[in-house]
């Protein structure tokens, strides 16, 4: 055999061989196969947080006063001492420097390959990423040996996030359960809400996190905690690859849908019930429900959060995989405004309608959600109340929306029906509370999603 034949030979084996290589490895690489993929499995809605203010400057103590003459000090009166506050101090907003966040989230669907989508939306500065992680959760901030998983982007272990943008990390095999709890962990090296840069955050998430104490923790398996917190930070999303028929049902309201009052780490929000309930069925596409709550948001108005309006492409149109909505806003509207004739039951509807008409040219799926009671709640009033009466009966009648899930029902009171049923109520005569929570998850007819 020729020596020009050998090496046309062991070429073609090399460069066979570096085809083969390639194949395997452009799965690992973020290349979904022809049945598969990628679908959110979890993710949440986030707010600006501004910046902690900086330490107030040091004031001069001012010069002492002359002492008064005895007999002027006998004669006046003692003054009366400060009263106490009449609220405990707050704490202060959550800072993170040269610190590890290790940050606690409940899946959906599951698959044995996972990324995670990390948010700077609000920043108004780059965020530096130092080291990153996932890892299946044992219990408070440890995880299970063997499941960490370093995350890299674009093949590196550091990322800096823009002001304004989103990461994505390069996807890990790991097996992941349905409704099952994972650990992220994101190691700062820099100051995270110290500096002028907004902090983009989930506040009142319902579910315990952690900071270290300082250093890079990242991926080691019992987190020495610094404190705690109940807040997801600079966390948008994350993703597992499924099959082609995967569908994802994102969950759009306020703080009902938000899970407020609930349990903390029970994982009892109404969304929380129809995960499980959907992860249970024997047959059928998987579906995946993330929650799109944010406590005090308005479909309106700007608040806490944008108005429904404004974030509806952010929180709903962009997540990855959507295919259906559950709409359940307005109660913030009506509360707000009091006896207010402005926003009526009309603008409300008005704004319904273009929830309904983005979600349509998207070509998904658009369910609307009746408004629960709320007599004895401390913005409650009677022309309140009936707006709520009007917006759900539009809803109930209209046909505008896809389908209708009626919470009303199913959480009033027959014999009062502009209260809750006792069962229902967290107290507040607002939220539902945690049976409450779960009769709305119950409600919702599973073939909604079929």
């Amino acid at each position: 055999m020729s020596i020009a034949v050998r090496v046309g030979r062991d070429f073609r084996r090399a460069l066979l061989g570096c085809v083969v290589t390639l194949a395997v490895a452009l799965p690992a690489l973020g290349q979904s196969n022809a049945d598969e993929r990628w679908a959110a499995t979890w993710a949440t809605a986030l707010v600006v947080r501004p910046p902690a203010p900086p330490p107030a400057p040091a004031t001069p103590a001012a010069p002492a006063a002359p002492a008064a003459p005895p007999a002027a000090a006998a004669s006046t009166p003692a003054a009366p001492a400060a009263p106490a506050a009449a609220r405990p101090p707050q704490p202060p907003p959550l800072t993170v420097s040269n610190q590890t966040l290790r940050q606690i989230v409940h899946t959906s669907i599951g698959g044995a390959r996972v990324r995670v989508v990390l948010s700077n939306v609000f920043g108004t500065a780059p965020l530096e990423i130092g080291a990153a992680a996932i890892a299946l959760r044992a219990e408070g901030a440890k995880v299970q040996p063997g499941s960490v998983r370093p995350l890299t982007f674009a093949g590196k272990p550091t990322a800096t996030i823009l002001a304004g943008a989103v990461l994505v990390s390069d996807p890990v095999a790991l097996t992941v359960a349905p409704t099952s709890d994972l650990a992220i962990d994101l190691y700062v090296p820099g100051d995270l809400g110290v500096g002028p840069s907004p902090v983009t955050t989930h506040n009142g998430a319902s579910q315990t996190s952690y900071v270290s104490s300082p250093g890079n923790r990242a991926g080691v398996e019992d987190l020495p905690v610094y404190r705690d917190t109940g807040s997801w930070i600079s966390l948008a999303r994350v993703e597992v690859a499924a099959a082609p028929d995967t569908r994802v049902v994102v969950a759009f309201g306020d703080s009902i849908t938000d899970g407020a009052r609930s349990t903390a780490n029970m994982n009892a929000r109404w969304p929380d019930t129809l995960a499980r309930r959907l992860a249970e069925q024997r047959r059928g596409p998987k579906v995946a429900v993330l929650n799109a709550g944010i406590s005090g948001n308005q479909v309106l108005g700007d608040g806490a959060g944008v108005s429904a309006l404004a974030r509806f492409d952010k929180d709903v149109l962009m997540q990855t995989g959507v295919t259906h909505v559950i709409v359940m806003e307005g109660i913030n509207d009506i509360g707000i405004a009091r006896a207010n004739p402005s926003p009526s039951a009309d603008d409300l509807i008005a704004g319904h309608r273009q929830l309904i008409a983005r979600a349509h040219a998207r070509g998904l799926k658009i369910y609307g959600a009746t408004l629960t009671p709320y007599e004895g709640a401390g913005y409650y009033s009677p022309q309140g109340e009936a707006k709520r009466q009007a917006l759900n009966d539009w809803i109930r009648k209209s046909g505008e929306y896809d389908g209708v899930i009626d919470f009303d029902a199913v959480t009033r009171d027959p014999a009062a029906p502009t209260k809750f049923a006792a069962f229902a109520d967290s107290g507040d005569h607002l939220h539902p509370g945690d049976a409450g929570y779960k009769a709305m998850g119950e409600a919702v007819d599973l073939a909604l999603f079929r």
